[in-house]
């Protein structure tokens, strides 16, 4: 082999190891850079999701006075009053809840203070938009009253419509007692109340109470 192949082959191997070193670094670079792009957005998502579960607790919070005041008075559980509330007002989000504190979806009656929106109703096994007329509160707590009178007084063709929801003593027979008795048309809201109570643990906030020689104890039950 002459001493000219020789050097020629050389110059080869060289560059071929130029050319690994270059895509190794290069390719360092582009996972640092994936790697700072990922946290980024894993930091946003942890961010937001703090805020969020933030908003939820103020949401609770500032039901559950109401809540609890409802349940001592009228035996509507708290998980209850909390679920509804949550589903039907998206978190306290919804137009209705927001500008004008009905957090239930309660429709107005007579004179009282009212708003007409539009909602979703299922109807014939689909989803439609009607306009409904809406009661206005001055609070959500009164709103969380309204609802509890409501369960405890049915309406006016059927006074124990929601005789199945008032009597019972745990949130998943309460749940079944709205489908049952008609609270709404859709016929996935028994499931949708069990999973919001179940996910926010909602029933560690329930309480049976029973009175012995005049006096009350209460006990936390599911």
């Amino acid at each position: 082999m002459s001493k000219r192949r020789y050097r020629k082959r050389r110059k080869k191997k060289t560059s071929n190891f130029g050319c690994l070193i270059f895509i190794l670094i290069v390719g360092v670079l582009l996972f640092a850079g994936g790697m700072k792009i990922f946290d980024r957005i894993y930091t946003y998502d942890s961010y937001t999701q703090q805020n969020v579960l933030k908003k939820h607790r103020k949401f609770i919070n500032a039901l559950l006075p109401a809540a609890n005041d409802v349940q001592r008075r009228y035996n509507i559980l708290v998980s209850i009053s909390l679920s509804q509330a949550i589903l039907e007002s998206n978190w306290g989000t919804s137009q209705l809840s927001s500008q004008y504190n009905n957090l239930y979806g309660v429709k107005a009656s007579g004179n009282q203070p009212s708003v007409n929106l539009s909602t979703q109703e299922f109807v014939n096994g689909q989803f439609i938009t009607i306009t409904g007329r809406f009661r206005v509160y001055n609070s959500w707590s009164e709103s969380v009253e309204s609802h509890a009178l409501l369960l405890v007084n049915g309406t006016d063709w059927n006074p124990n419509q929601y005789k199945d929801v008032i009597d019972s003593d745990n949130y998943v027979a309460a749940a079944k007692g709205l489908q049952v008795d008609g609270y709404a048309t859709d016929p996935t809201y028994r499931n949708k109340i069990i999973e919001i109570i179940r996910k926010y643990k909602l029933y560690q906030y329930d309480k049976q109470t029973t009175t012995t020689g005049g006096t009350s104890n209460e006990t936390t039950g599911r």
